[in-house]
């Protein structure tokens, strides 16, 4: 039988590489594509699938939070996280949302092949670089509503624009981003969004 497979990536024309190059395997059929993470849980659900090949950063609903709902609801179905970003902090945060694989787009199409066929068997498939680097990089430093304040910095806004979105105080927000900057090293607000995008501590 056929591996069913659901594929969610943002930029059409990835999507569209990525069906049309594991359509061509004999035991790979590509039953749904996905323009952002918010449809793919009930995707999965309609159409069976057997492997979701989901992409990190996408609008809506990120591939980790998808990964995630997919594995709520469909326990069985497995996840190979595919994304340009390797971060540490994305493999880590990915795993503990129960995908089961996290490899590069730059990975050749028989490779990604073979990653289908693995995770779908049950195994773990991570990129070698990227696992070495996670063991070295540490778990994030920051709170949950530091790594929001700090990724609302990342747009450029005053501290008065955070305010109002995260609906907090203005001192809050200074408190959080002084936070922030302290525990990444970075020495202006910046740099420390710089640094936590790097270490795949913001999403």
């Amino acid at each position: 039988m056929n591996i069913r497979l659901v594929i969610a990536d943002d930029q059409a024309l990835v999507r569209g590489a990525l069906a049309a190059l594991l359509g061509l395997e004999p035991d790979i059929e590509v039953v749904a594509e996905l323009g952002d993470g918010t449809g793919v849980a009930a995707a999965v659900v309609e159409h069976s699938a057997d492997v979701a090949m989901l992409d990190v950063e996408m609008p809506g609903l990120d591939g980790i939070s998808a990964a995630a709902a997919v594995r709520r609801a469909a326990p069985s179905c497995r996840v190979l996280m595919v994304t340009t970003f390797g971060r540490p902090g994305y493999l880590k945060r990915a795993m503990q949302a129960g995908a089961s694989g996290f490899v590069v787009k730059d990975t050749p199409a028989r490779q990604l092949a073979e990653a289908v066929r693995r995770v779908h068997q049950g195994l773990r498939v991570v990129d070698p670089v990227l696992a070495a680097e996670s063991l070295t990089a540490g778990d994030s430093p920051l709170t949950e509503r530091e790594g929001e304040v700090l990724k609302a910095a990342s747009d450029g806004g005053t501290v008065a624009d955070i305010a109002k979105s995260a609906m907090l105080s203005e001192g809050t927000v200074r408190n959080y981003l002084s936070a922030a900057m302290a525990k990444t090293g970075g020495r202006t607000r910046a740099e420390a969004v710089r640094i936590a995008e790097d270490n795949g501590w913001l999403l």
